[in-house]
């Protein structure tokens, strides 16, 4: 049986929000340094970011004070990720992240040698790239004219088609994606990181930078985890937390080896509410890592000679597991006929022509897969049922998610439109006119274009909504969902999709024989339906 942790972060700093997504989920780049060729020779370090995401801008913000101590010792090149050709452009975070990537590289072709500055002027508001440009190019000594030549005409287009291109063929997928001398970097995140790694790099004599920089302590840590559990592989992790702990040193250890069971029961011996896998454990010279363990503090409780990193895990390893066909728990009942597995999702009851939808309502793919949810129940009309659902933590008086109080409001809100205007999928009119734009606060014309009351959903709002949307999460968390959107067809099959044509041919998948499956889904809003956004899902974990 898979359950989660009570933690929850508390922290609000800019740098300890990017901390929390790249211990628990979000994909960065991986592996090693390269060494310079020849003796003279530059170290590169090539980055392939989106310039609004906050883990591209804090590794651009590191890498500037190392540009500026190595000089041209370091060269230092930057690409961005994303799709399409010049009529077409997307990137993740929307237009105006690709305003933002086609600023970047004019400045780049323009005046090099102040990139570095101009970046990092425009990361002070990385969500405004698409309009801080002109101040920075001000500040960083950039002739404004030029600039926006390049960036309003062809000629930024064509720049921003040939860096996806080159992102795509490096096999850069998540921002960032970092390479030194050719090979992919694994090492931390801080400016004396970047810093090591490539002093670490040249051959031969070393700029003056190079010398007497601090060694980080060794910081020994078991990585604990169980092989049976298939969410609980936690490898990536450990480039993830070197990026603050620049000694740390890992051991694997998996729950079913005898080192593991014995290291389990001593921990839940010293901690009795220690029960879920997978974990981190640190030893505690991490606390001689100054800057790591501030950067960590937060996340660590300590367990007897160890700090635990609280990792929200699921897994009991000690429960009953529901689809091996083994008495995991020895209580003489194996999987469905255990009373622990009964929501779990290989013993659900099967429930013919249903979908079940669980999201974030400000998810730019949750948004998205709304929107197509919409246009394929009106598509199937009386042979779909939908249900949609809400993904986050916490009880009534400490409802969180990932997109902040915001999102937890708009959450409510569509969960009330749910409970008060079911019939006939009337409440999936105002989701998907919310998911337009998720982000814009005035939620009544969006009431009003979906033929709700607004004093309905307020006075929801206002009393029961919150409770409601509680065991919304309670229930997602027990299902151990965590990505926004996963569709469930049929009570069974779990599934993601974000466009209407995709969402048709999966429900169809298991339900064939209905008419509407013969025919294509037409979009309500052809235009929000085509709205650019890639195939992927905002995850908890």
């Amino acid at each position: 049986m898979m359950r989660k942790n009570s933690f929850s972060f508390g922290s609000t700093s800019a740098r300890q929000r990017v901390l929390a997504a790249v211990l628990f989920g979000v994909l960065l780049g991986t592996a090693t340094a390269g060494h310079a060729k020849d003796k003279g020779e530059p170290a590169k370090l090539e980055m392939f970011v989106m310039s609004e995401c906050p883990y591209g801008v804090q590794v651009e913000n590191a890498v500037a004070p190392v540009k500026k101590q190595l000089g041209d010792k370091l060269d230092v090149s930057i690409n961005y990720i994303g799709s399409g050709d010049k009529s077409s452009l997307s990137s993740m975070h929307g237009p105006g992240e690709v305003k933002g990537d086609i600023v970047q590289l004019c400045v780049k072709k323009l005046a090099a040698a102040k990139s570095l500055d101009f970046i990092t002027c425009q990361n002070k508001n990385p969500r405004a790239v698409d309009t801080n440009w002109k101040d920075c190019a001000k500040e960083a000594g950039i002739d404004e004219a030029k600039l926006t030549a390049c960036s309003d005409g062809d000629e930024g287009k064509a720049l921003l088609v040939a860096s996806f291109e080159e992102a795509k063929k490096r096999g850069a997928n998540g921002s960032p994606t970092m390479f030194l001398n050719g090979k992919p970097y694994e090492g931390g995140r801080k400016p004396k990181d970047f810093l090591l790694a490539a002093c670490d790099s040249f051959a031969g004599d070393k700029p003056e930078a190079c010398k007497n920089i601090p060694v980080p302590p060794v910081v020994k840590a078991i990585f604990l985890s169980d092989t049976r559990c298939a969410k609980c592989d936690i490898k990536a992790l450990e480039p993830r937390l070197k990026s603050e702990l620049g000694g740390l040193q890992v051991t694997h250890v998996d729950y079913m080896s005898p080192e593991g069971k014995k290291l389990y029961a001593e921990l839940h011996k010293q901690q009795p509410d220690f029960k879920f896998l997978p974990t981190v454990l640190l030893d505690k010279a991490v606390e001689k890592d100054a800057d790591g363990y501030a950067a960590l503090k937060s996340y660590l409780r300590p367990i007897g000679d160890w700090e635990e990193v609280k990792l929200n895990g699921q897994f009991d390893p000690t429960a009953e597991i529901c689809d091996n066909k083994i008495d995991d728990d020895g209580n003489g009942k194996i999987d469905c006929d255990d009373e622990a597995c009964s929501k779990a999702m290989s013993c659900r009851p099967a429930k013919p022509k249903t979908l079940e939808l669980f999201v974030m309502s400000q998810c730019p793919y949750g948004a998205k897969a709304m929107i197509a949810a919409n246009d394929v129940v009106d598509h199937f009309g009386k042979d779909l049922t939908l249900d949609v659902h809400f993904i986050g933590s916490g009880d009534q008086s400490t409802l969180k998610s990932m997109h902040g109080p915001g999102e937890v409001d708009e959450d409510v809100r569509e969960l009330c439109a749910r409970e008060h205007y079911k019939a006939d999928h009337q409440y999936m009119k105002y989701l998907a006119c919310r998911s337009k734009d998720p982000r814009n606060p005035e939620w009544k014309p969006c009431a009003k274009e979906a033929g709700m009351d607004e004093a309905v959903i307020q006075a929801c709002f206002d009393g029961d909504g919150k409770q409601l949307l509680a065991q919304d999460f309670s229930m997602a968390q027990a299902m151990g969902i965590g990505a926004s959107p996963t569709f469930i067809s049929n009570g069974r099959r779990q599934f993601n999709a974000v466009e209407a044509g995709a969402l048709q041919k999966e429900y169809c998948s298991d339900n064939g024989d209905l008419a509407a499956c013969k025919t294509e889904v037409k979009a309500a809003d052809p235009a929000a339906a085509a709205a650019p956004v890639p195939a992927g899902a905002c995850k908890t974990n």
